[in-house]
């Protein structure tokens, strides 16, 4: 294979791996509500933060990450390396003053946006390419720079005219990517690949005033992770080893990162190694329709609340980031079968028991697992001798089932702070369902709860154990 042959195969391998790859770049870039002034917005960055080795021992961040895991190269193969990360730009708000010059600002206010200082984040990316047998030995060192720089953006009003500008700056940061191998002993040629990124900006506080995290980041490489193709031979997972190798892989030692076998399932020729723990082979929901940014993002949740911000908080997400501005407009401009579509997936039902049946008329999921508006919650047909509606179970020695008024009374085994919260409440039982353990629960609905009208056509509801609730004092048999 030539080299531009092998370039241009693994950039279309990274390019699958990288929808994945911004998730993690990007993951809590900024929290909804999306504005500057909230307060999980003020500490930025907490994933794969690079600090500058000179920021002082007693930091709970670090200057590198380390990563190992074992590959089967072929002969005569090649690997790619690509580091990813973010570098913070941190961009001041000036105002035109009567003399033409211009004055820094805490806002500026326009007629479609409010615009705040904020610390935005470019992408970086470090690029290194080595035949397999030079890394062994002393291996490759790849020492990288990004300089200082500053740059200004005019900001026009709606007629046209410069009411201020936007002053970014960024400084100098530079780091080094140190790649090595070392062939295993074994009935099999295994290396065990060894891959350390560093940051050695020579910054370090000059005063007091300046040694806290803030000053360090535009230092410090953030939502630092990696990208690793062979373009022979494979990689093994380090989650799932086969049984020959567990040991190997026990013996790898990964600091401040994870790599996971990346790219489609069932390949083994690329790795990312992020300092999000993921499993193999991680991939982005299908019915996602654009990034949120917001850490263990749950879309549907979001985007209704961002469609819900009020035309003014709107105004100051769009003046805090592009990006959050399009999480906006993404929220606001949602057609209502996209926004179906996040209401929930089921992946592993479908895989365990096959396809649905095709038939148009009785409401299965579509090819993303989303019910038709019209499906029931519940299916008769596929468990026999089970009725959520009709059956009962037994609480306090009375009968209890659909319709039944209980008490809620959340055993000490349950750590969610809402089953917590709803203690001595009263509910309405909505089912009695069976697991495939043989465990029995109870689907209610909280009495005095304005939505329960939408949870019972929705089915869903809250599950409680039978001995975890009693019947209500006011409640008649129901048997």
């Amino acid at each position: 294979m030539t080299v531009t042959a092998f370039a241009s195969e693994t950039e279309a391998r990274f390019a699958l791996a990288r929808q994945v790859a911004d998730a993690v770049l990007f993951e809590g870039y900024v929290l909804y509500p999306y504005r500057a002034s909230a307060a999980k917005n003020r500490l930025r960055w907490q994933f794969g933060v690079l600090v500058p080795p000179g920021w002082g021992a007693e930091c709970e961040e670090h200057d590198f990450q380390h990563t190992e895991c074992l590959m089967e190269p072929k002969a005569g193969a090649t690997l790619s390396v690509e580091v990813r990360f973010l570098h913070a730009r941190r961009r001041t708000v000036q105002r035109v003053r009567p003399d033409g010059g211009f004055e820094t600002v805490a806002e500026l206010r326009l007629d479609d946006r409010v615009l705040v200082p904020w610390d935005e984040g470019g992408e970086e990316r470090v690029e290194v390419v080595a035949p397999v047998d030079a890394l062994l030995g002393d291996g490759v060192t790849h020492p990288f720079r990004r300089p200082a720089r500053e740059d200004t953006e005019p900001v026009l009003d709606a007629a046209g005219r410069t009411v201020g500008r936007l002053l970014r700056r960024c400084e100098e940061i530079s780091g080094t990517i140190r790649l090595s191998a070392r062939e295993l002993d074994g009935p099999y040629r295994v290396l065990r690949l060894t891959a350390v990124v560093e940051n050695t900006s020579a910054w370090t506080p000059s005063e007091a005033r300046d040694a806290g995290r803030d000053a360090a980041l535009p230092h410090s490489l953030v939502a630092t992770h990696l990208l690793m193709a062979l373009s022979a031979g494979s990689f093994l997972s380090m989650t799932d080893p086969p049984e020959w190798a567990k040991g190997a892989v026990a013996a790898c030692r990964n600091l401040h990162t994870w790599p996971v076998l990346a790219g489609e399932t069932g390949t083994a020729d690329l790795v990312l190694s992020s300092p999000i723990i993921l499993e193999d082979h991680p991939a982005i929901a299908p019915e996602s329709p654009g990034a949120l940014y917001d850490a263990t993002e749950i879309d549907e949740i979001l985007a209704l609340r961002t469609a819900a911000l009020t035309d003014e908080e709107k105004r100051e997400a769009r003046g805090t980031d592009e990006r959050a501005a399009a999480v906006i407009e993404l929220a606001d401009s949602m057609p209502a079968e996209v926004l179906e579509r996040l209401h929930g997936a089921v992946r592993s039902l479908r895989e365990a028991t096959g396809p649905a049946p095709v038939a148009a008329d009785v409401g299965f999921p579509d090819e993303h697992g989303v019910q038709r508006p019209d499906t029931p919650w519940w299916d008769p047909a596929s468990e026999a001798g089970f009725d959520p509606a009709k059956d009962h179970v037994l609480v306090d020695g009375r009968p209890v089932g659909k319709g039944s008024r209980v008490e809620l009374r959340p055993g000490l085994r349950r750590t969610d702070a809402q089953d917590i919260f709803l203690r001595g409440r009263t509910a309405t039982v909505e089912a009695v369902l069976h697991d495939v353990d043989g465990g029995v629960h109870l689907a209610v609905t909280v009495d005095g709860d304005p939505g329960a009208d939408i949870r019972r056509e929705q089915g869903r509801f809250l599950y409680f154990q039978p001995d975890e609730v009693t019947p209500a004092e006011d409640a008649e048999d129901d048997a």
